[in-house]
């Protein structure tokens, strides 16, 4: 089968085509067909090498941690999907650059045929790492303030819309183009990050959900500078849950903030959630735009600067 690979950390452009063997299905293992799969920070993250401490991989590697497609083939213990079905889904090591990728039933859901398969693909990351971070690690309440940064991004736009119908005080910082975008997902404040010093701007909040990563180091602490501004806002016992941070936990403790690094699961349950929430038009995901599915597309894809929402990358036009 066709996959795009990388063969070493590092840029776009190290995007290669290679036929490789069409995964063998474990029995609690469903073989999916890939029609539609993105761009997520995940992945940028592991090309980087970022997260080569925590997730190391073998090369040649396949990216590409969503997917939309039909179900090709089923494991022996496999009980809620069949061949022939409609499924979206996660796959945290990498693998949906492919025409066919394997995964846990666990890891997918069933989806309508109301739901094209491009809008499929661009949620079950930023939809659960959303829903996870807000309502399993930082447990948002009605009424609570919350500080979501990056709000106009593939996470973001998920968790502001998320935060406002659960009743939050919604702030979220932004390109000054992408206002009116994330003020029309329920955004109360907006802030220009490239103008604003957030520190100074914002009045003490619940909780902060960072997915920023910054290469300044505060010499103070010893910590990205945007990390460490999180704490100067937050109140007293207040959570910083970090997407970016794996180490976060293991900081010294400040005014008893609780400070968290948000691993996300895939489950049935929120992807089902989600898909309903979709269904219901409770919920929006937002392309910013479609690539063609081979080496120079998904390059393409990595490049795209300053998007709104997710990017997907189509192998099939369905």
């Amino acid at each position: 089968m066709k996959a795009i690979v990388i063969n070493n950390y590092g840029n776009p452009e190290d995007f290669e085509e290679q036929d490789i063997s069409i995964p063998i299905i474990k029995e609690t293992q469903v073989l999916v067909e890939m029609y539609a799969t993105t761009v997520s920070s995940a992945d940028k993250l592991v090309l980087s090498g970022a997260f080569q401490h925590m997730l190391s991989v073998q090369f040649p590697h396949v990216l590409g941690v969503e997917l939309a497609g039909v179900v090709k083939e089923i494991g022996e213990k496999v009980t809620h999907v069949k061949a022939g079905d409609r499924v979206m889904g996660l796959v945290r090591t990498g693998g949906s650059y492919a025409d066919y990728v394997a995964l846990e039933e666990s890891a997918l859901t069933i989806i309508p045929s109301t739901l094209s398969f491009v809008e499929a693909a661009a949620l079950p990351a930023g939809a659960l790492t959303a829903w996870q971070s807000l309502f399993q690690y930082a447990n948002l309440q009605p009424g609570q303030r919350i500080l979501i940064h990056a709000g106009a991004g593939g996470v973001g736009h998920i968790a502001v819309q998320l935060a406002k119908q659960h009743g939050a005080y919604v702030i979220t910082t932004a390109r000054k183009h992408n206002h009116e975008f994330v003020r029309q997902l329920g955004a109360d404040e907006v802030i220009d990050y490239t103008t604003t010093d957030f520190a100074k701007a914002v009045s003490p909040v619940d909780i902060v959900l960072d997915m920023v990563r910054d290469t300044v180091i505060d010499t103070n602490t010893g910590i990205e500078v945007t990390e460490s501004k999180n704490y100067t806002i937050l109140k007293e016992s207040g959570k910083l849950i970090s997407l970016v941070d794996p180490s976060i936990a293991k900081h010294p403790k400040i005014r008893a903030i609780e400070s968290q690094f948000a691993y996300i699961e895939p489950n049935p349950s929120d992807l089902a959630t989600i898909v309903q929430s979709v269904q219901e038009h409770k919920l929006k995901v937002h392309v910013d735009g479609i690539f063609p599915f081979t080496a120079e597309g998904i390059a393409e894809a990595y490049h795209h600067k300053h998007k709104k929402g997710k990017l997907v990358i189509q192998r099939k036009p369905f």
